[in-house]
């Protein structure tokens, strides 16, 4: 017999099938944001900024007119904005492999952040997961794999790893602010939110704004467009599937990414750099583990 989900009693592995394509898509995005041909920041900007026709599209089909936004998504958009920035910035200085790994700490860190603000002690075996994942996160930030192109993997490391502050603060807000308005909407206004906040940054820190190339433009519209659909399939199939499942599954993502890193960038990993991402990753999804329905809060997915 074929197992369904509950929420639909269509069949789990659709689900499952759409949350590894939407985990997948979301694994292009550093790949593109070192294609892109532009500043850091300024990737970000572009992704935003092509993403926002069909995210209003989206919106207006599925939520009638766009409105007026909440305080929560203004604040949405804000940690996204500094999410991109810090994160863009990661992938520059560092291997598109610890840039990522090292961001995907955001289940850790959005589960910590809500056993703190509901004031509920932590399990010892949470505790247990969340020193593994600084442990390989550590590892990484010693290492030296990633190849010779790489300007500064400890700030790089560094960057990313704050990132996953960023983005548990969004996914807070967001988290919350689903409880009032459509994620569709939420996300409209929050990427709306972050584009001139994106662009402002770039061109404060003298960045490139314009992609100087056909194929930096090509990556700029792909960022736009895997924002779209990769956040977009993951969310369709998280509400088909258990938090702590999808939490789980969409870890995919920086398999993809240091795959390509390593196919496209030449971004071998290194012993070191190989156990460190290991590590973190095992410590993430016992985090996930024991948050799953029954065992505590809910973490919230770690998706880019």
């Amino acid at each position: 017999m074929i197992e369904a989900t509950a929420a639909t009693g269509r069949p789990r592995w659709e689900a499952l099938a759409v949350l590894v394509f939407g985990a997948c898509v979301i694994g292009l995005s550093p790949i593109l944001a070192r294609l892109a041909d532009t500043g850091p920041a300024a990737a970000g900007f572009w992704r935003l900024a092509f993403a926002l026709p069909l995210l209003s599209i989206m919106t207006v089909r599925t939520s009638g007119p766009l409105g007026r936004p909440s305080g929560l998504a203004l604040f949405a958009g804000l940690m996204f904005a500094l999410d991109l920035g810090f994160w863009h910035y990661g992938i520059k200085y560092t291997s598109v492999t610890n840039a990522t790994v090292l961001s995907n700490l955001t289940p850790v860190v959005v589960t910590a952040f809500a056993w703190i603000f509901l004031r509920q002690r932590p399990r010892a075996l949470f505790v247990l997961a969340v020193a593994i994942a600084v442990s390989g996160a550590w590892l990484m930030a010693m290492s030296k794999g990633g190849g010779d192109r790489l300007i500064d993997p400890p700030l790089g490391n560094a960057l990313s790893a704050t990132t996953a502050l960023w983005y548990a603060l969004y996914f807070l807000a967001i988290g919350e602010g689903r409880k009032r308005e459509g994620a569709s909407r939420l996300m409209y206004w929050s990427s709306l939110t972050g584009t001139p906040l994106l662009l402002a940054a770039a061109l404060v820190l003298g960045e490139q704004i314009i992609p100087g190339s056909a194929g930096g433009w090509a990556a700029c519209i792909g960022l736009g467009l895997m924002h779209v659909a990769g956040q977009g399939s993951i969310a369709w199939a998280m509400g088909r599937l258990p938090t702590s499942t999808a939490s789980v599954v969409v870890l995919v993502q920086p398999i993809v990414a240091g795959y390509l890193g390593w196919v496209l960038f030449a971004e071998a990993l290194g012993p070191l750099q190989g156990v460190g991402a290991g590590v973190a990753l095992a410590g993430v999804v016992l985090a996930q583990w024991v948050t799953r329905p029954g065992a505590g809060p809910q973490p919230i997915s770690p998706t880019k």
